[in-house]
């Protein structure tokens, strides 16, 4: 193998990438241009940007699937480049993830892109599960083996469920909800809209304000009641919005402090903490007919065999973006303990950062030399076979598009909801 391999957890919102053996890197996965300056912020470069106000965004996945590839390849020039990551990618091999029932034509425009166009040495392209089993903290389950995983992905667009048995995905049990971090904002975002400010076209602040005041109740009834009474209760906080004027960022008022200065504007935020990712266990919510996560977790694992029905309920690890929600894990324990089999063991993992955890498995499979070896792709076995060395080795990771029409979890993808508002605005109109 090369002298180097990179990780490449290519994600809807943010790209997780970084060389096996050095940290991670989480890197916006977006084009955007605020609307008072011609300047077009590439990937990492939205970091710079000072104003972020009413910023237009341009993003390369469309409900969870790579399909603008115009606005995917700078994104990637940037990535690789020597102001990011400096990727030579003749010297190096790419550990590459893609959705789960990812489309063969997308499939193939992403093994051509890779060889024909950036001539990386060898590439081995895989689901974001398949990687979670490499991580070696799964040793510290109490001796149940690390083989045998359920994987709860909540990222961007949707949230997955997906048994994963000797490092090999269990197609026939893998379950999406059509819910994930966009539609919570994009939730929070109208709420806020409605009752306080116009926030339609403040997405990056909204996702900020997601970030530092949403959580996930354990008693939903409980805390709606608490709110209701009055403003003087342990749920409503205020957020202070930022003052692109003075380059102050927005911030969540301490609660030893009774208000925010009479010069900062505020919102105050009471149920919109929960409702929002309430979302997640109702999708119902927003008029989706799909299960929440519980339901969906035990319907995936009434689908396996019965003998690997028990260790997959001890072995649930929860990754992606929308895991890192206050309460997310304490709730799904709640929900799942309380319709599993009595005799079942329920044990959840929630990693010290579920957004990176793909990304670290990645690198963990990246030390094991013979193994990455044996699942590669070198780039002279692509130029003598074409496309079709990968179908031979990987196979199609779309196997599972029968799973679509399941009774139990979700529609195909021709019929998801026509109301699932898109959170990108396309930067042609930003002028």
């Amino acid at each position: 193998m090369t002298s180097s391999t990179l990780v490449l957890d290519n994600g809807a919102y943010s790209i997780k990438a970084g060389f096996a053996g050095e940290s991670c890197r989480s890197i916006p996965n977006c084009l955007a241009r605020p609307r008072n300056d011609k300047r077009v912020y590439v990937a990492d470069e939205l970091e710079s940007c000072r104003d972020t106000s009413a910023l237009a965004f341009r993003r390369p996945f469309e409900r969870g699937y790579l399909t603008s590839w115009e606005v995917e390849k700078p994104i990637w020039d940037r990535v690789f480049s020597a102001e990011c990551l400096s990727v030579d990618p003749s010297q190096t091999s790419l550990i590459f993830t893609e959705p789960l029932q990812n489309l063969p034509s997308i499939q193939t425009a992403c093994d051509q892109i890779i060889f024909e166009e950036y001539e990386f040495a060898s590439y081995y392209r895989t689901t974001g599960a398949s990687l979670v089993p490499w991580n070696s903290t799964q040793d510290d389950r109490r001796g149940a083996p690390a083989e045998v995983v359920l994987i709860v992905d909540s990222g961007f667009s949707f949230t997955h469920v997906v048994p994963v048995i000797k490092g090999e995905v269990e197609w026939k049990g893998v379950r999406r909800i059509n819910v994930g971090g966009r539609q919570i904002t994009n939730l929070l975002k109208e709420t806020i809209s409605y009752r306080h400010y116009n926030m339609m076209d403040e997405t990056h602040l909204i996702n900020q304000v997601k970030e530092s005041c949403c959580y996930v109740s354990q008693d939903f009834a409980t805390d709606l009641r608490m709110c209701h009474k009055n403003n003087q209760n342990d749920i409503t906080v205020s957020y202070v919005l930022p003052d692109f004027n003075t380059n102050r960022p927005g911030y969540l008022v301490d609660r030893s402090k009774s208000r925010p200065d009479s010069s900062e504007q505020a919102v105050t935020l009471g149920n919109e903490r929960f409702t929002a990712p309430e979302l997640l266990f109702k999708p119902g919510d927003i008029g989706l007919k799909q299960a929440g996560i519980a339901e969906t977790i035990m319907q995936s694992i009434e689908d396996m065999p019965q003998e690997l029905q028990a260790l997959l309920l001890a072995n649930v690890v929860l990754v992606g973006g929308s895991c890192k929600i206050s309460g997310f894990k304490e709730r799904i324990e709640t929900e799942l303990r309380a319709v599993a089999p009595t005799e079942f063991i329920v044990r959840i993992t929630k990693p010290d950062d579920p957004s990176t955890y793909i990304w670290e498995g990645g690198a963990n499979l990246a030390d094991s030399d013979e193994a990455l070896q044996a699942k590669s792709v070198t780039r002279a076995e692509y130029l003598e076979y074409g496309t079709s060395i990968m179908e031979r080795k990987w196979g199609r990771h779309g196997k599972a598009v029968k799973a679509f029409d399941h009774q139990y979890s979700y529609e195909s993808i021709e019929e998801e909801t026509d109301d699932e508002e898109e959170e990108d605005e396309d930067m042609d109109d930003a002028n």
